[in-house]
């Protein structure tokens, strides 16, 4: 039977799933309940001087029973495994360093080392990205600093990064998405607070200072001369959208380069699962669903090469199923990430949600 465990976070290890919510000094969600804790997010807790903490001990609460897996079913699992394909691995040193960098480039924009930094920033990410055959991302394992904007900046030049590989960009336009990525919203430095961390709707007006802060991060970057002007673009234009309804220029189609296209994907996508001062965060299931209806708007082949990159469902987790059964992901299909083969544990039944038509009805929990 599932319960709740109290342990030290001297002894806790990664993938272990924590039964409570973690907030900074300033009340902001740091590690939300029910995450699936990394080394880094670990380091982080022992770091804050915090000594314990509440994890689930067997199967969380939510899915709370006894588990017993029958041989029937385990020999299904076994017949029917193939491991997920390779995942990016970012080590505790580059999370470390990637996460301070980001803090640094944010805090003093005007910086002599500012183009140096950024550069030795992204070659970081790059080798932990590129530097292998991993071509997904298990976006449970993202979150690599503990202030949104710079957690969300790596979060954002991470999957651009993944989804730019499979979009087929060589060394040097990746190394650029990365560097675009990481400071795509760089002109938020310059947005005053109580407007970027208002908790309620902003005004028409502070939309409006919001907004521009994709012009402010371009001007802080050109008047640099050190960017290329395919980096430029990517950080001015990450908001246009293919019908003309984005900002800060309105522009459609052809006019929106390709980094800009590909960031938006992954902005998008991030904001959508993190918690803000004004919103609770979604599902990563709903998150994935929304921001593949939006073909109108952004780039197609950005979106399945989002889809063909993100692992929702890891083979081996246990998931609830919307016909009330538990089951375990046996395998994904990189077409439909939100539909993977699983096994019924009580019954050993076999569903390929996504290739077979007898299970259109039935879905997994996000």
């Amino acid at each position: 039977m599932g319960k709740r465990k109290f342990v030290s976070t001297r002894v806790v290890s990664a993938g272990a799933r924590i039964d409570q919510t973690i907030r900074d000094r300033t009340g902001r969600e740091m590690i939300k309940k029910g995450a699936y804790l990394d080394d880094f997010q670990i380091e982080y807790l022992q770091k804050k001087g915090i000594m314990g903490i509440y994890i689930y001990e067997g199967v969380p609460d939510e899915l709370e029973q006894n588990i017993v897996i029958p041989e029937a079913t385990k020999k299904a699992i076994e017949a029917n495994h193939k491991d997920d394909p390779v995942k990016v691995s970012i080590s505790n040193d580059v999370k470390e360093r990637v996460g301070q960098g980001v803090a640094y480039l944010f805090n003093d924009p005007e910086s002599k080392d500012f183009t140096a930094a950024t550069n030795s920033i992204a070659e970081d990410l790059s080798k932990s990205i590129l530097s292998n055959n991993s071509i997904a991302v298990d976006i449970r394992t993202l979150k690599t600093s503990d202030e949104y904007t710079f957690r969300h900046s790596v979060d954002v030049a991470t999957i651009s990064a993944i989804i730019g590989k499979k979009y087929g960009l060589n060394d040097k336009e990746l190394h650029e998405l990365l560097v675009a990525g990481l400071l795509h919203d760089m002109g938020k430095s310059k947005i005053p607070l109580e407007i970027l961390n208002k908790p309620g709707k902003l005004t028409d007006e502070e939309f409006a200072v919001m907004k521009s802060h994709s012009t402010i991060g371009y001007n802080i970057l050109k008047e640099k001369n050190e960017f290329s002007p395919q980096i430029l673009l990517g950080v001015l234009m990450h908001h246009e959208k293919l019908n003309g309804k984005g900002y800060p220029m309105g522009v459609t189609e052809e006019k929106i380069p390709t980094y800009a296209r590909i960031i938006s994907v992954a902005d998008i996508y991030d904001a959508l699962v993190t918690k803000r001062p004004y919103k609770e965060p979604f599902g990563q299931r709903e998150a994935m669903e929304m921001v593949l209806a939006m073909g109108d708007a952004l780039d197609i082949k950005a979106l399945e090469c989002f889809s063909k990159s993100v692992i929702l469902y890891p083979v081996d987790s246990v998931v609830q199923l919307s016909n009330g059964q538990l089951a375990k992901v046996v395998a994904n299909n990189p077409d439909y990430p939100m539909r993977p083969k699983v096994v019924e544990i009580e019954t050993g039944r076999v569903l390929d949600l996504a290739n077979d038509f007898k299970y259109n009805n039935i879905v997994l929990e996000s």
